[in-house]
């Protein structure tokens, strides 16, 4: 899938709903389910490949989940890699340009608790090492003023958009909010970061849809959140299986025909 396919679907009437997947089975449903485009989790990745999430996965273990997420879905596939725990922006480019040979036409990239300084170089960097590959790529800037609580109510807001300013200048090409969930502050950024998509977390308590709408949100993630539902419902399953009662494993289970069916097509790639 291209590149301009998943920039189109920033443009597209409506809001762009991203599940996020970890691994080739719940891509592979994600997109049976209708979704239009998948993203990655870092923390469900990084579970499922036995580390802890927060720039702790080897870079092998994410190109090799990336390229095996890619093999078997057809809807564009953008890829979590966090601050990819590297100053130097010309490495953190290299690895954008594996990630992108691999399959994958997007990137999150966070300032996290880092020097907004620093993500402008890691993003210039990547805009020159794609550019000299010949690939295209769609760059969301991760911004955690409000994750991180860097700064509060109006100041938070104005921060946001300093930085959003400063990444579209460096090449980004939309800008991610996590922690960010009050409608009228998503209304006053978008509109002054324009045209830039603004993409925002689910978070409990979420104004609904039409209002993200209205407020000019472009792009909603649900970051770790289906991740943390179905391990909770393994956690709930296994304790139960564990304690003798075994009904509960067969209420709402996949079923396994269907299951298998979603990778006939993929059983030779």
């Amino acid at each position: 899938m291209s590149n301009q396919s998943f920039r189109n679907l920033h443009r597209a009437p409506g809001l762009l709903l991203l599940p996020n997947a970890w691994d080739c089975v719940t891509a592979r449903m994600i997109e049976s389910l209708g979704a239009k485009a998948i993203a990655t989790t870092s923390a469900g990745l990084a579970w499922s490949r036995g580390y802890p999430d927060g720039n702790a996965l080897p870079v092998e273990h994410l190109i090799a989940a990336t390229r095996d997420i890619a093999r078997v879905i057809q809807v564009p596939l953008t890829v979590d890699i966090e601050a990819r725990y590297s100053e130097d922006p010309d490495e953190v480019a290299r690895l954008v340009v594996r990630v992108l040979a691999v399959g994958a036409v997007g990137i999150n990239l966070e300032d996290g608790a880092g020097s907004p300084d620093l993500l402008c170089r890691k993003i210039a960097a990547i805009r020159d090492h794609v550019a000299h590959s010949g690939d295209d790529l769609f760059i969301n800037a991760r911004t955690d003023v409000y994750l991180r609580g860097v700064a509060s109510g109006e100041a938070a807001s104005d921060e946001t958009i300093r930085r959003a300013a400063r990444y579209r200048e460096a090449g980004c090409d939309g800008l991610f909010v996590p922690g960010l969930s009050a409608a009228d502050t998503m209304r006053a950024i978008s509109a002054a970061i324009e045209p830039t998509p603004l993409n925002i977390m689910a978070v409990p308590n979420l104004p609904t849809i039409d209002t993200l709408k209205r407020s000019g949100v472009r792009r909603l993630s649900a970051g770790s959140s289906i991740a943390q539902a179905a391990l909770g419902c393994t956690t709930r399953l296994v304790s139960r299986f564990l304690a003798g009662t075994l009904s509960e494993m067969y209420d709402g289970s996949a079923n396994y025909g269907a299951m298998n069916k979603l990778f006939a097509t993929n059983a030779h790639g």
